[in-house]
C-alpha cells in the first residue's frame, strides 16, 4: 500500500493528541530515511491491543518504530526487554515521564515470573540517565547483574540493541550495506514498490 503508518488509536477516536503527534513523528522518520527515492509503499497497522479506553502520551514511539522495522526487516526482536521513549522526526530518543515506574514495573513483572537471569531488562532515553533514581530492589539487580538497564540515543542504538544487528550507516549515495537493519528495510520496501508501480502500470 501508500498509506505507510495507520494508527487504529487515532482513527478509532481513541488517542490523545500526544499519542497522535507521535504517530505523525513515526511517519515523518520513516518518509525522511526511506522515501528519498521513491515514496513509502507499505500500509503497518499500530495499536495497543485488548485497550478500550484511551490512550495518550507518546512514549510508546520508540518501541512502535522498532516493532515496525522488525516487521519490514522479517528480523524478530529480543522478548526479555522491554523499552519506553519518545523520539523526534531525527531520529533521537527523547525524555519520558515516569522511567522509574516502568523500570520498577517491568522488574515485579519478571520477577513474578521467575527471578530475572541477566537477560531481561529495559531501555530507556539517555537523556531520562541523570534523573534515574530506582528502588533498592531494582539497583541490587542491576549491580548483581541479574536486571539492566540500557540508554538509548536514537532508534539505531533502540534497533541493535533488539535485532542484534547493526542498524546500518548510508554511504554518499543514501544506500544501506544489505546486512544491516535498515538495508533490509530498503530491500522490502523496493520490492514493494516495484509490485506496486507493476499492478498500477498494467491496469
Amino acid at each position: 500500500g501508500r498509506r505507510g503508518i495507520l494508527h487504529i488509536e487515532r482513527d478509532a477516536g481513541l488517542g490523545g493528541p500526544l499519542q497522535q503527534k507521535g504517530a505523525m513523528v513515526l511517519q515523518g522518520w520513516l518518509s525522511g530515511t526511506f522515501a528519498r527515492a521513491y515514496p513509502l509503499s507499505f500500509n503497518v497497522s499500530i495499536t495497543f491491543e485488548q485497550s478500550y479506553g484511551g490512550v495518550d502520551g507518546d512514549s510508546a514511539s520508540l518501541a512502535e518504530l522498532v516493532a515496525i522495522l522488525s516487521d519490514l526487516s522479517r528480523i524478530p526482536v529480543r522478548q526479555d526487554l522491554a523499552i519506553t521513549g519518545s523520539m523526534n522526526q531525527r531520529g533521537e530518543a527523547q525524555a519520558i515521564g515516569g522511567a522509574h515506574y516502568k523500570i520498577e514495573g517491568f522488574f515485579r513483572t519478571c520477577a513474578e515470573a521467575g527471578t530475572p537471569d541477566g537477560g531481561h531488562g529495559v531501555a530507556v532515553p539517555v537523556a531520562n540517565e541523570k534523573n534515574l533514581v530506582l528502588g533498592g530492589e531494582v539497583e541490587r539487580a542491576v549491580a548483581d547483574g541479574t536486571f539492566a538497564v540500557y540508554s538509548m540515543a536514537t532508534i539505531d542504538d533502540a534497533v541493535e540493541l533488539f535485532t542484534g544487528v547493526p542498524a546500518g550507516v548510508a554511504d554518499a549515495a543514501g544506500v544501506y550495506p544489505p546486512d544491516t537493519v535498515f538495508g533490509k528495510v530498503t530491500a522490502r520496501l523496493d520490492e514493494y514498490d516495484r509490485i506496486l508501480t507493476e499492478r498500477e502500470t498494467s491496469v
